[in-house]
């Protein structure tokens, strides 16, 4: 059948209004959606969040400049900042209550961690407060979904008051990483990671690469850690005992493979430490993380400046008596032990029941590896 000229014209008419009148909705849907973004983030930033500017378009919102302020007592003046915040909402959160976000780039920004006495890292604290559990009686929230954050350019400052005052401050800059798939404020399901950037040091920088998934409800994830040339100074507080005359120079290398299932942390790394220099021990204790100096250094001079070994951590962080400091350098200091050529017997015993018995193992473990080489290198038994 042959279709008239007219009737040809009339289809084509008809189908481009069709295609115009689903743009001209979609365009005001989209609008909708970046309007909502708009209002959403002036009522998240609160009395306290300052901005220089805030603009709109078709394409999303910007934020130039953006700051919130410390709370009181936090060890940073700013708890978060950025130049500039640019968020992209998805044409899919104007049809349902969860609000979908296709990206949000973040362009220098800058965040603050507290790491407390009992371990727990602490991020935004003014945000958190002001966003607790709703009551019974409240409507459920809604639901943000961020599909991917991007990090430019970035810098991360962790104050760490586990460690004697004042508190550690550990820095990254020029980091550069996206996060993908964040659902607030449930925070379940996996969201992936990638992360690069400057480990900053006293007498030299290094570099830093984290990679994996964590899931923030349930605490699980899976993180593969790369440092590379990091400063030990920048982690001597971790290092050194008490008594120890502490470290001059060096440097370490670490590979982390780290995974968290219920509660349960399994860890499998290696360490690299080079050119390692000690401050000489007068008037102090003669060890190096509990070991005899000698011995480390004998090492050292018998390994082309360079000592490498590896080290398992396994506990339940959610044991009060749990210390992953204490962990952590109980098992570098054993492993060490070992990369040495001493074997310390039944001392694996109380290493390996950390996570147990906490910081009592940790100490035991710690005074049986240094007074078992002591004892060594010296050739003579304690009275």
């Amino acid at each position: 059948m042959r279709v008239s000229s007219g009737s040809r014209r009339r289809w084509i008419l008809l189908g481009a209004a069709v295609l115009a009148v689903l743009l001209v909705s979609g365009a005001i849907a989209y609008r909708a959606a970046v309007s909502e973004v708009e209002g959403e983030i002036a009522e998240a930033l609160g009395p306290s969040g300052e901005m220089a500017a805030l603009s709109v378009g078709w394409s999303g919102v910007s934020v130039e400049r953006l700051r919130i302020p410390a709370p009181s007592g936090w060890p940073a003046a700013d708890s978060f900042r950025a130049e500039r915040v640019r968020v992209v909402p998805s044409l899919l959160s104007t049809f349902s209550r969860t609000h979908r976000i296709r990206s949000v780039t973040l362009t220098h920004p800058y965040l603050a961690m507290l790491r407390t006495r009992d371990g727990k890292l602490i991020a935004l604290p003014g945000l958190i407060a002001r966003t607790g559990t709703p009551a019974a009686t409240e409507v459920a929230p809604t639901t943000l979904v961020l599909r991917r954050v991007v990090f430019e350019g970035g810098v991360l400052e962790i104050f760490d008051t586990t460690v004697p005052r004042p508190p550690l401050k550990i820095r990254l800059e020029q980091i550069e990483g996206r996060l993908d798939d964040v659902r607030a404020p449930a925070f379940r399901g996996r969201s992936r990671f990638e992360l690069e950037g400057v480990v900053k040091g006293a007498t030299r920088d290094g570099r830093a690469s984290i990679a994996g998934w964590a899931e923030i409800a349930t605490h699980d994830s899976s993180v593969k850690t790369q440092l590379r040339s990091v400063d030990l100074l920048a982690v001597e507080p971790y290092l050194i005992k008490e008594g120890e005359a502490g470290i001059r120079q060096g440097s370490f290398d670490l590979d982390l493979q780290s995974e968290v299932r219920a509660g349960h942390l399994t860890a499998h790394g290696k360490i690299t430490l080079s050119h390692l220099e000690l401050i000489p021990a007068e008037g102090s204790v003669d060890t190096f993380m509990g070991l005899p100096r000698r011995a480390v250094l004998a090492s050292l001079a018998n390994k082309r400046d360079e000592i490498q070994f590896e080290f398992t951590l396994d506990g339940e962080i959610d044991n009060p008596q749990f210390s992953l400091n204490e962990t952590l350098s109980t098992r570098i200091a054993y492993s060490l032990a070992n990369a040495l050529g001493v074997d310390l017997g039944g001392l694996a015993k109380d290493v390996g029941a950390l996570g147990v018995q906490g910081g009592q193992a940790a100490e035991k473990a710690a005074k049986g590896a240094g007074g078992a080489l002591w004892k060594l290198f010296k050739g003579k038994s304690d009275d």
